[in-house]
């Protein structure tokens, strides 16, 4: 259905079994999703979170500097980036890390132009250290990447299956949204992401696709528009399934 991604992976679907950091059976079970999706010749950019390592935004409640925090939550995505190209690179695909804070010993500058080309040579482009700027999140670089490189969806990879009427795990009777517009999304306070975030997908009339990681195959689903998670797009108000 789309022919050209963004996949947004938060820092904490890296993390499995082992509690904290990067665990390997993970990062394997989604790079050999990727590889199933890039049979399909779909082009897909990857944008990876570091909540996993380092959370910039909590460091700053503790009392650390939040531009100082915020650089420190950007290095750690890059760990992330790194360790989900060298599982790409196992199941043989193409791969290239661009970074927003210049590296160049561990990846290449993020240039729209290049990545653009790697997409259209087949490669994947893991995008890693947010935006390059403190204040701004990984669901913020993730939109911002999608509408700068013309993907047609932002699929938002989480622990959840979709976008709920409440907190699930709070609210016994909260149900899922099969799909929503974004003035919904935004008027009752659903928290898809960021607010900033969320803005520059509806301003941008970006769909976003919130799924649950978990499932073997939804990534895949996802790309080809069968029925997962919940599908945010503008339009009339949608109701809850």
């Amino acid at each position: 259905m789309y022919r050209r991604v963004l996949l947004k992976l938060s820092g904490e679907a890296l993390v499995g079994q082992v509690g904290y950091g990067i665990d390997p059976a993970v990062v394997q079970r989604i790079a050999k999703q990727i590889a199933r999706v890039r049979e399909l010749g779909v082009e897909l950019a990857v944008v990876v979170g570091g909540g996993n390592i380092f959370r910039g935004l909590a460091a700053s409640a503790l009392g650390m500097d939040r531009a100082t925090a915020d650089y420190m939550g950007m290095l750690a995505t890059v760990l992330n980036a790194l360790a989900l190209k060298d599982a790409l690179s196992q199941v043989n695909i193409d791969t290239r890390v661009q970074t927003a804070i210049g590296m160049d010993a561990v990846a290449e500058p993020y240039i729209r132009g290049r990545a653009i080309r790697h997409l259209e040579k087949g490669r994947v482009v893991i995008l890693a250290a947010g935006t390059g700027n403190p204040y701004f999140t990984t669901d913020t670089a993730a939109g911002l990447r999608a509408i700068e490189l013309n993907c047609e969806v932002l699929l938002k990879a989480t622990k959840v299956d979709g976008i709920y009427t409440a907190d699930p795990a709070i609210d016994s009777t909260a149900t899922r949204y099969d799909k929503i517009d974004y003035y919904t999304a935004l008027e009752r306070e659903l928290q898809v992401m960021d607010s900033t975030a969320f803005a520059l997908c509806k301003d941008n009339g970006l769909p976003i696709i919130v799924f649950n990681l978990d499932g073997p195959d939804n990534i895949e689903r996802a790309v080809l528009g069968l029925e997962v998670g919940t599908l945010v797009v503008a339009g009339e108000r949608v109701m809850s399934s």
